[in-house]
């Protein structure tokens, strides 16, 4: 069924208890990978790990070979974004080191519906300021979710994003975007880090939106690395990244990427 707002897909109670299970598993794969962070890790073997798991469990990413039509499929099942790459870390042999800040990226396929998450956490000790910086990212996606009610706008959410992680001296990106997640790991609507209240789409029930803020010190502005996938921040500082998927349902915002 799809909603007023072309293109939005509105999903059933059914098709959200689907999600709710592919979310659950796609949790577990990520705590799998955050419980093998360590110095020395690459995140070639992170990459392993997340197959491993989700192999076991008869699901997989709908990240490995995905081609959003820029010539170079994607090669992991995860992205690996470490200090100042702010998503689409592509996993190899880059080993972490102690005090690197890491972003895990993951979809998983379950039945046909895709959950879709992402954390960012330290390696091993890292400084005051880097977790401060993972700290605001983690409360501004708590501030969105308890956003995702019936009746409000897309604006709300994404003004209350940029307004607390500016209030905490940082910036948020405004050329990635959160978006609609179900049988397609990118579905409409976009939900942007930014906005006007009382502005954007209705938040109607049955909506399955992943929200992911993207946050960077000192900038907003990033870059695209020569693989075509690699986005880092421009001046080259620290930037962190945290994902949920959340269905608007008549009792609230529902996590369905949640344990």
């Amino acid at each position: 069924m799809y909603g007023f707002e072309s293109g939005i897909n509105i999903k059933s109670a059914s098709e959200i208890a689907i999600m709710r299970e592919a979310g659950r598993l796609n949790r577990m794969t990520l705590e799998a990978v955050k419980a093998a962070i360590a110095p020395g890790v690459t995140t070639g073997e992170l990459n392993e790990v997340a197959e491993s798991f989700q192999r076991a469990h008869g699901v997989y990413s709908p990240f490995k070979n995905y081609d959003p039509g820029n010539g170079v499929p994607f090669p992991g099942s995860i992205c690996t974004s470490i200090n100042e790459v702010l998503v689409h870390g592509i996993p190899g042999d880059r080993k972490l080191k102690e005090g690197d800040i890491i972003s895990v990226d993951c979809g998983t396929v379950y039945q046909g519906f895709v959950g879709d998450a992402a954390f960012t956490v330290g390696v091993g000790e890292i400084s005051a300021k880097a977790q401060h910086l993972i700290d605001v990212t983690a409360k501004a996606l708590e501030i969105a979710t308890s956003l995702m009610v019936i009746g409000n706008r897309s604006g709300d959410v994404g003004a209350a994003i940029e307004e607390y992680v500016e209030s905490e001296g940082y910036f948020c990106t405004h050329t990635y975007t959160g978006h609609g997640v179900g049988r397609e790991m990118h579905e409409d609507p976009q939900l942007t880090n930014y906005g006007k209240r009382g502005h954007g789409f209705l938040l109607r029930e049955g909506m399955t939106i992943a929200i992911e803020p993207m946050v960077l010190v000192g900038t907003r502005q990033t870059r695209v690395l020569r693989d075509r996938w690699t986005v880092v921040s421009k001046n080259g500082a620290l930037t962190a990244h945290q994902e949920n998927t959340i269905a608007v349902t008549k009792n609230g915002p529902l996590v369905l990427t949640s344990l």
